[in-house]
């Protein structure tokens, strides 16, 4: 893939801050392309074509949040990151995941939800991985795709937003259930 022009990389920054802007006074339900192209100052089929739609929109804005918790659990210190022992590195990823899903709550619900199949692919792929990997390491008898997947549908964004949301649990109820059955998995 070549380099992006000087000047698409100048609208892509110009778009990216309008609808951060955006979304920090009115939230996600206020992000529409129509206003995100006026404050930008770009055409809306600019955006259309750069992003697709909201949902695209969207997983731009998480893009560099996201960019920096993946490095964090693969390549950061530990436990976190390489070097701790796998139930250790498994424990610390499942919090951190919970606290990056909540940062960006509205967004991610947005972007999970704009698809049938929309939550699967790209971050989700790595997380995945990463723990499929681990589990395989911890415990090599299971089956660690779908222990991987067991262990990642609490924190999807819908689940996450309604239980905490709506059903008032807190995120320290959602961290201990995940400790319960990390802990399950590991007797």
């Amino acid at each position: 893939m070549g380099r992006e022009r000087s000047d698409a990389s100048r609208n892509r920054a110009k778009i990216l801050d309008a609808a951060a802007g955006i979304v920090a006074l009115h939230g996600v339900q206020g992000l529409s392309m129509a206003e995100v192209a006026a404050a930008a100052g770009v055409g809306v089929g600019t955006l259309y074509r750069r992003f697709g739609d909201r949902s695209g929109l969207a997983y731009a804005l998480i893009d560099e949040r996201e960019r920096a918790f993946q490095s964090a659990f693969i390549e950061g210190p530990p436990p976190l990151g390489p070097g701790a022992e796998p139930a250790l590195r498994i424990r610390a990823f499942l919090h951190a995941l919970t606290d990056r899903t909540m940062a960006q709550l509205d967004l991610l619900l947005m972007a999970e939800t704009s698809g049938t199949f929309a939550r699967f692919g790209g971050a989700y792929d790595a997380y995945h991985a990463h723990l499929t990997m681990l589990v395989g390491r911890l415990r090599p008898e299971l089956d660690a795709a779908c222990v991987a997947d067991a262990l990642l549908a609490p924190l999807a964004a819908p689940l996450l937003a309604y239980r905490v949301r709506e059903c008032g649990v807190g995120i320290e109820r959602v961290r201990s259930a995940l400790d319960a059955l990390l802990d399950g998995i590991l007797a």
